[in-house]
């Protein structure tokens, strides 16, 4: 699983109304003006706007991940790249949502299944269950996530809903092929403490045929 670094930095939160005057960080403004206007005056940098807001990009992968090939064993297909995978003990907010895009090769031999999980270390946060492939030789894959923080808290109050779509072509005919799914988890999802994403695969079975890697995998924040 690959952590990095803070999703977010908790500063100050800004309220909607407030107004912005900008000045070089160097120029001290906290004492220019009357004693009323001081004790109203608050200073904020760029980056409680972005405490407040949100960072939108978070994180993109920039070399293929390592190919997962004749192995059972559950197995990421994420790789190194700049930006975040991970949020702070309590930096999730209700609401807070996410998209994720991956895409890469995939071969398979027919009827062979593989297993997509996306997990926060051994918490499962998606699980698309057992999908059936047909023949694949180097074709290429697209996988769309989308997740929201329904509520926070500990495990058992906490609660993030996962959906995702897989596609990919075959070789008879070279149609499209998919499938998608979402998951509830309500149990053993935890916002107190740090949580970093990952996305998985498992092949069922050790065929030297089935493989797969992912050349792009980006996240942005969408709310």
């Amino acid at each position: 699983m690959l952590l990095l670094s803070l999703l977010k930095t908790k500063k100050k939160m800004i309220p909607f109304d407030q107004k912005f005057h900008t000045v070089p960080g160097f120029v001290q403004t906290q004492e220019k003006g009357s004693a009323l206007a001081n004790s109203q005056r608050e200073i904020y940098t760029m980056q409680d706007i972005i405490s407040t807001i949100g960072s939108l990009k978070l994180f993109a992968q920039t070399s293929n991940s390592i190919p997962v090939t004749a192995t059972t064993v559950e197995t990421t297909v994420i790789d190194g790249g700049v930006g975040t995978l991970s949020v702070p003990a309590n930096g999730f907010q209700v609401g807070d949502s996410f998209s994720a895009v991956l895409s890469g090769i995939i071969s398979s031999a027919n009827n062979e299944t593989i297993r997509i999980k996306v997990k926060s270390g051994s918490i499962i946060l998606g699980d698309s269950g057992l999908i059936s492939l047909p023949t694949t030789t180097n074709k290429h894959w697209d996988l769309q996530i989308h997740f929201t923080v329904r509520s926070i808290g500990g495990p058992g109050v906490a609660q993030i809903m996962t959906s995702g779509a897989l596609t990919y072509s075959k070789d008879s005919s070279n149609a499209f092929e998919g499938q998608d799914f979402s998951s509830l988890n309500n149990t053993t999802f935890d916002t107190t403490i740090a949580n970093g994403l990952d996305i998985t695969v498992q092949w069922g079975s050790n065929n030297a045929i089935n493989n797969i890697y992912s050349q792009i995998f980006i996240l942005n924040k969408i709310y």
